[in-house]
């Protein structure tokens, strides 16, 4: 397989993946606590990949172990919980088109961090960029007035912290197996989300024995398995065999798998949320040119 063919397939594979993953979140809150969900997430997903993968991470140098727990952190624990959090008080829809902020991110995070060259046409994406996501905002505040849209700045740090991740990897983890990284990530983050698991009442009986519990339990078992274990394996060896801003465009085509099944949801989407939509995405456009 060619190395083109097989950077389109791994992103067409991830948007179809992580476009499916909010609706299984907003599924899972029916049963769960943002912060049951989120630890539940994590937890199912370490014991995945460990059974698959552990012995890689023996081989692995103790220089980079400082960034796989870095990359742990920042790509997966913390948003976990910020996106649970967040799709209890908006669409899941909304969620996944605020998630395709993450290349604009990426490039913001590459010039000031990494210091990246920074073209006019790049400011003037960040720019259109910005906008579009205040419009998204403003226009789905007024469309559900029952919604607190201030919980779509919980979906925006979870971008930020996704662009600082795969920055990381490109520059620190180039060398390291996709699936290394993948379990590395979750050595450092399982025992805080086992914790948190355990502090939250998730082993409650109220929680355990509810009806809502083996549907929700299903949904976040799907979400760890695909939307977490698997797609992260595959996102690091996208990373490794293409551009930063490529392997984060998979937000490009995520809102558009996420919106079906918000659609299928009886979810709300108005023409102004899709004019917002139309911005963000020119705007990620203009950021990630050359």
């Amino acid at each position: 397989m060619s190395g083109t063919l097989k950077k389109w397939l791994l992103l067409i594979g991830l948007s179809l993946i992580w476009g499916s993953s909010f609706i299984l979140i907003k599924k899972g809150l029916v049963g769960f606590t943002p912060l049951q969900l989120g630890a539940l997430r994590i937890v199912l997903t370490s014991l995945i990949l460990f059974f698959f993968g552990f012995k890689t991470l023996k081989k692995q140098a103790k220089t980079t172990l400082k960034w796989i727990a870095l990359s742990g952190f920042l790509g997966t624990f913390f948003p976990a919980f910020l996106f649970a959090f967040a799709e209890t008080e908006i669409d899941s829809a909304i969620a996944s088109i605020l998630n395709s902020l993450v290349p604009l991110n990426t490039v913001i995070i590459g010039i000031v961090v990494f210091k990246m060259y920074f073209s006019k046409k790049q400011f003037a994406g960040v720019f259109v960029g910005l906008l579009g996501t205040i419009f998204l905002i403003v226009s789905g505040a007024s469309i559900n007035p029952d919604q607190n849209y201030f919980y779509a700045l919980l979906v925006l740090t979870a971008t930020f912290m996704y662009g600082l991740n795969v920055n990381i990897i490109k520059r620190y983890l180039q060398e390291v197996p996709p699936i290394t990284i993948a379990v590395g990530n979750f050595v450092f983050i399982a025992i805080p989300a086992l914790l948190v698991l355990v502090f939250s009442g998730f082993f409650n009986q109220d929680v355990t024995q509810s009806p809502s519990f083996p549907s929700a339990f299903m949904y976040i078992f799907l979400l760890s398995l695909l939307g977490t274990a698997l797609a992260k394996i595959l996102f690091n060896n996208l990373v490794q065999i293409a551009t930063p801003v490529f392997a984060s465009s998979v937000t490009y085509l995520m809102p558009i798998v996420a919106v079906m099944w918000g659609f299928l949801d009886g979810e709300v989407f108005s023409i102004w949320q899709a004019l917002a939509t139309v911005l963000i995405l020119f705007g990620v456009y203009l950021a990630n040119s050359k």
